[in-house]
């Protein structure tokens, strides 16, 4: 499902105002349910899906030395979009597997989407418990359109094999070249026909983020 609100809309559900260097124009909500893969129907359904925001890039056409403030800017709209995210997939306790990724436009710099590793990744791990392990993530500049693969992997242990996994990211009209789309997924069941070996989830310790 897609979920399309201007940053006003968003403001009067109480979602919180992102400030002057975080202009939201629209969110993308996207939900998916995986029941099978030519194969039997799966024990557990796989849910998994992602938000993005779709945002004004105010560096957008020259270069800044410091961009330490849009990374801090960003870290209200990190924890609100993690959580409508997580609404959507039935709640903190059904999420199994996180990642995040960023897409800027043909005006911006790669290294604007690296803003994103803290609020993108804190946003979710403060709302997901157990979360120890590294919040697995991609970036480009590129146009409009133009899709990414948001990278997904357990949430507590990242050397869980089955829990590798990925989710399509594309919207037709961004990012335009003034604008970066910020991008978190989650997902609630491992690969419904996982038979990869490795670490299984039963099996995680959960001390060190790896294992």
């Amino acid at each position: 499902m897609d979920d399309s609100r201007s940053i006003g809309e968003i403001r009067t559900t109480g979602e919180g105002d992102f400030g002057p260097l975080v202009k939201v124009r629209k969110f993308v909500l996207h939900v998916e349910d995986v029941l099978h893969e030519f194969g039997p129907p799966a024990a557990k359904p796989q849910r998994k899906g992602y938000i993005a925001a779709v945002a004004h890039n105010p560096y957008a056409g020259r270069y800044v030395e410091d961009l330490m403030p849009l990374m801090e800017a960003l870290k209200p709209l990190g924890t609100a979009m993690a959580q409508r995210l997580i609404d959507a997939l039935g709640g903190a306790s059904n999420v199994v597997a996180y990642g995040k990724s960023a897409v800027v436009g043909l005006a911006g710099e790669l290294e604007h989407a690296a803003l994103w590793h803290e609020p993108g990744g804190y946003g979710m791990r403060a709302l997901i418990k157990p979360s120890k392990a590294i919040v697995p993530s991609t970036k480009k500049v590129t146009s409009a359109g133009r899709p990414v693969d948001v990278p997904l992997a357990h949430v507590n242990a990242a050397y869980v094999r089955s829990h590798f996994d990925c989710i399509e990211c594309s919207i037709p009209d961004a990012p335009r070249d003034d604008e970066i789309v910020w991008i978190q997924a989650m997902m609630t069941a491992p690969r419904i026909y996982d038979r990869a070996g490795g670490l299984k989830d039963s099996d995680v310790k959960g001390e060190d983020g790896l294992k």
